[in-house]
């Protein structure tokens, strides 16, 4: 993707640390998928020796220099979402308003509550705040070498798809049936939320593509990402059964479906099928 010397956006904080909580999630299994499918190993290891250190040092400022060229990355990303966003919503009468992005390092505090790395990039609706931590970056860094940088833009333009939930009201609504709801129920319900997120995301891609800003390869770089963090992928991976009735995010095919779908048709109105689909 062509990104660089390009406009960053203003919206990009530093988060503070916070305790860290005690708690679980499948947050960090996503993670590891990503990696594992972009070809990273997240493996860190340590040594003693005082030589070690010294090379460890030289080594922390190299990764120093290459978080910042992936923050600088997510920036200009952001940026770019800023300005899809607000043509879009301009085309459709409305106004967008800017979410935040806190870079943070292994935990901070959030609108949301406590966010720990292992979450994953995430965004809080309270404080309308897309989280990424550091280590995300680390452990993704051998993919920009290998031109995979568009499958994190892909998860960036994924999260501030839940910002454009935020702004058009769907999150309420959502958050208004899991009270009336059965588990089984609601789960289509986040499904629907997480392609919708995804469709948006297409919707993205296809606003950069006409501005020419990306490069042979990136549209599939995004579906494949995608596809390898789909519900089925996920549970195989962990060596579960597939249990249709426990997804939340949706199958991989759903997942490339939908970012397709939001590439071919670019609009909001076509992004509200998979709630019609519920028949609820």
């Amino acid at each position: 993707m062509k990104w660089e010397d390009r406009r960053r956006s203003s919206n990009v904080n530093r988060g503070s640390k916070a305790p860290i909580a005690v708690g679980g999630g499948i947050g960090g299994i996503v993670i590891m998928l990503l990696l594992y499918f972009l070809g990273v190993n997240p493996n860190v290891v340590t040594n003693e020796n005082q030589q070690v250190n010294q090379n460890t040092q030289i080594e922390s400022r190299e990764v120093s220099k290459e978080r910042e060229k992936l923050e600088d990355f997510l920036s200009v990303i952001l940026a770019d979402t800023e300005d899809v966003w607000h043509e879009v919503f301009k085309e459709n009468g409305g106004t967008y308003h800017e979410a935040q992005m806190t870079l943070y390092q292994d935990t901070t505090k959030t609108g949301c509550g406590i966010a720990q790395s292992r979450m994953g990039p995430f965004y809080c609706p309270v404080d309308k705040t897309v989280y990424f931590d550091a280590s995300f970056y680390d452990d993704l860094k051998s993919s920009f070498g290998g031109g995979g940088d568009f499958a994190l833009a892909y998860v960036l333009a994924h999260e501030i798809g839940h910002h454009v939930q935020n702004e058009l009201g769907i999150i309420k609504q959502t958050n208004d049936l899991r009270q009336r709801l059965s588990e089984t129920e609601y789960n289509k319900v986040s499904v629907a939320q997480e392609l919708q997120a995804d469709y948006f995301a297409g919707l993205f891609a296809y606003y950069v593509k006409e501005k020419g800003y990306l490069e042979e390869g990136d549209i599939e770089e995004a579906m494949n990402a995608a596809s390898a963090i789909g519900d089925d992928r996920i549970q195989e991976m962990a060596g579960r059964d597939v249990d249709v009735d426990s997804f939340t995010h949706g199958s991989s095919a759903q997942r490339k479906e939908a970012f397709d779908l939001g590439f071919k048709y670019h609009d909001i109105d076509h992004s509200m099928k998979f709630f019609e689909d519920l028949n609820l």
